[in-house]
């Protein structure tokens, strides 16, 4: 892989030569038809928290407007891994509603409370904390804009790989509505009402409900309930009012219900009593609903939501003053089968809880020369969680996470036009980041714990457990500047050279077993230095854009987390298991990422994006023991570890053809998808990890003249392809080797009707 990435970072830089040559001249002279209008719209996106085209942000960005994604019929955010580079979005193993997010080969897989996602998911500009309830179903959104590399200037908290932005569409000023319903395989029932309702001149108030349906991909087998299925209520109301010419203030909220049955994944080896392998990889043998938590109040269920205020004073023609003020919460209660067996082992009720407030200000300026933004941010977050693992029928481990965080940060970012062609932009964040942790664990005998429902249980935490209760405390702090050099030789062609830093704060683990000294002592930041060097290029009169970004990173103290295995009653053999986060040394990441846009008539246009990445770790220090006198070492196993979640090449292509049809214009879509092969965890393992393959999805899409109904027809992972996307790995623990596959085919019709 690294002489393929050397070889073909060489030859794009020779590709580029000639290019910058042509970059002199006048935009006519690359154009096919100089008096030909652009063929391709302006794309205005906000990466830089000030309104810009796409083309001139020195920045690798990928934007999706909400029209493009529902004519691909895209139904959650976790697609978007089959259309831009480099990224990993998926469902968290063992839920439905919490998102696993790597962009770059930087991520975070586990959700549980202490530990950070290295990709920052924003909702309407508001830095989601958790990743509980961040795997948004797509509607009523303007954009969704991905950032990648690192953002630690001007989204800064952990966003070391990336950023997501989510943006919903704001209400017009007139009074409309639009439903959207849709009907597919797996009983599939779909249905989106929307509307926007002017109250006076100043005022208006609007918003969505919506549903989502279908039966599940699987059954439980020892109980009768349905695997996979989804069951989605969602809520988002606002009020938007304009007093004045400069002055714009917005009331917004949103809440979300998922009734949907905690998902179980496959069982990748037979069962220790022999149970084969399942068929059917949405089929499982769980047993969970059999544990007393199940009459002790615990309610498969996972509700989120949050209320959002945004003022916007336009001060005067250069200078705006922005404050964004959100408070959000979200609970999820479900269980995870980890042997995927009906026995009473190994089995989990977990409680996510967490809660967030933030505020935001930020200054904006634009002047001739002149233009960028300085802010001020402030959070205060808990996230909570606690489980049991039912190890045996009268042995429960019982773990409690309880983390509070109190950050805050001042950045800027302003960028200077030295003269019409070059401009240099200068930022950075300063981050403090203050954790306070409280971490329970303890060993019951009895089925289950008294927090979930076993008052009978009885305490019998062994040495090897530590101390019942640990609390610990952490504070680290950080600048992370980010400079670029752009050159733009005309209106259609921008070359920019950017170094930038990322950062993510320390923390106790979770899990930890708190008579290990390391663990006490907790794990230290991560950080990301990263060089990007891009070309964002128009040519033929917007006929053909190109946007390509090669990149290199430094990653510092990667966080790691782990487990060690436990012998908890003392009997020399292991039955248990505790969490133990390790700092890797480092790790480089190289890359290249090309994104590319042709309309070859007025009819037929095709999108195409492509990932080349590099991942390896260079120090990875694990303790060991001399084997000839004994005494403690530290052995590099750096050429033993792999970048989980990174496949070394994604690839996308899609094709669009449009044509008249009964009044009204008819769209065909087809596009294709390739992920390399990809490892699961650190450690490769051929059961869980997963081969290259491809899916193709086709979409056929009318929209009447006016463009008030459209219908459509969408077939997503056509060829029915069964791939993993996470897993459990526990081999020594009743072979509980488990994992948790992508959607497979589904057949969707839809129709929506606009109301004006």
């Amino acid at each position: 892989m690294q002489h393929r990435l050397n070889s073909l970072i060489f030859k794009t830089i020779l590709g580029l030569l000639p290019v910058t040559g042509l970059l002199s001249l006048p935009s006519a002279a690359v154009a096919q038809d100089e008096g030909a209008d652009s063929f391709v719209e302006e794309i205005t996106v906000t990466a830089r928290r000030r309104e810009e085209s796409l083309q001139d942000v020195p920045i690798a960005v990928s934007a999706f407007s909400g029209e493009q994604l529902e004519e691909i019929g895209i139904v959650d955010i976790t697609a978007l891994t089959n259309q831009a580079p480099n990224i990993q979005l998926e469902v968290s193993r063992a839920t439905n509603t919490t998102l696993t997010a790597y962009i770059r080969g930087v991520g975070q897989q586990d959700p549980v409370a202490g530990w950070e996602g290295g990709v920052g998911i924003y909702l309407d500009d508001v830095y989601l904390a958790r990743p509980q309830g961040t795997v948004f179903d797509v509607y009523d959104v303007e954009r969704i804009e991905v950032l990648r590399g690192p953002q630690g200037t001007l989204y800064g908290r952990n966003t070391i790989g990336g950023a997501i932005r989510y943006v919903t569409k704001r209400l017009s000023e007139d009074a409309t509505g639009k439903i959207k319903a849709a009907v597919g395989t797996h009983s599939q029932f779909d249905l989106v009402a929307s509307g926007s309702l002017p109250v006076s001149d100043t005022f208006r108030i609007g918003g969505t409900v919506a549903k989502f349906t279908h039966d599940g991909w699987g059954d439980y087998l020892t109980t009768g309930e349905e695997n996979a299925d989804k069951d989605i209520t969602a809520f988002r109301l606002s009020a938007e009012w304009t007093p004045s010419d400069n002055l714009f203030v917005r009331l917004h909220g949103d809440y979300s219900i998922d009734k949907s049955t905690s998902r179980q994944g496959h069982r990748l080896l037979p069962g220790p009593a022999g149970e084969p392998v399942l068929d059917d990889v949405w089929d499982t043998r769980a047993g969970i609903s059999q544990l007393p938590a199940s009459t002790g109040g615990l309610d498969p269920e996972a509700d989120q939501g949050g209320l959002g205020l945004l003022v916007q004073w336009d001060i005067n023609d250069q200078l705006q003053l922005k404050s964004i003020t959100s408070s959000r919460s979200d609970r999820t209660e479900s269980w995870i089968d980890f042997d995927n067996l009906a026995a009473d082992t190994f089995d989990a009720p977990v409680v996510y809880d967490n809660e967030q407030f933030s505020q935001e200000f930020q200054f904006t300026y634009a002047g001739d020369r002149l233009d960028g933004v300085f802010g001020l941010y402030y959070l205060d977050a808990n996230a909570f969680d606690a489980f049991d693992v039912v190890i045996f029928s009268s042995l429960t481990a019982f773990t409690l996470g309880d983390y509070d965080t109190e950050a805050w940060a001042a950045f800027f970012d302003f960028s200077y036009a030295l003269n019409d062609q070059w401009d240099l932009s200068i930022g950075g964040r300063y981050t403090d980041d203050e954790r306070t942790a409280r971490v329970i664990r303890e060993t019951f005998l009895g089925l289950g714990s008294p927090y979930f429902g076993n008052d009978t249980a009885i305490s019998i935490t062994p040495p090897s457990e530590g101390v019942p209760e640990f609390n610990g405390k952490r504070g680290d702090d950080k600048f992370t500047p980010r400079v670029s050099l752009s050159y733009a030789p005309n209106d259609d062609h921008n070359l920019y050279l950017a170094y930038s830093e990322g950062f993510k704060g320390g923390g106790f683990d979770p899990r930890g077993a708190y008579n290990i000294p390391e663990v006490r002592e907790g794990f230290e930041p991560e950080t990301v230095e990263s060089i990007e060097l891009g070309a964002k290029s128009s040519w033929a009169d917007g006929r053909l854009t190109t946007n390509i970004a090669l990149f290199t990173m430094d990653y510092t103290d990667v966080q790691i987390p782990g487990s060690v295995l436990l012998d908890t009653d003392g009997d020399g053999e292991v039955d248990g298991f505790a969490g133990k986060v390790t700092n890797a040394g480092g790790a480089e990441v190289q890359g290249i990422e090309i994104e590319a846009f042709a309309r070859f008539t007025e009819n037929f246009s095709a999108t195409f994006a492509l990932g080349l990445i590099d991942a390896d770790y260079t120090e990875w220090l694990e303790a060991s023991t001399d084997p000839v006198t004994g005494d403690p070492i530290f052995v590099d196993i750096s050429d033993q570890r792999e970048f989980q979640n990174t496949p070394e090449t994604t690839a996308s292509l899609n094709l669009r053809y449009e044509m008249p049809l009964a009044s009204g214009d008819l769209a065909l879509l087809a596009g294709i998808s390739y992920r390399d092969s990809t490892f699961q965890f650190e450690i490769p393992n051929p059961l869980t990890d997963q081969d290259s393959f491809s899916l193709i999805d086709l979409s056929a899409v009318w929209t009447s003249g006016d463009g008030r109904y459209q219908a459509g027809l969408h077939a997503r992972n056509l060829g029915d392809e069964e791939y993993i996307a996470a897993a459990y790995d526990f081999p020594t623990v009743a072979a509980s080797v488990i994992g948790f596959y992508g959607p497979p085919r589904t057949i969707t019709g839809t129709f929506s009707v606009n109301f004006e």
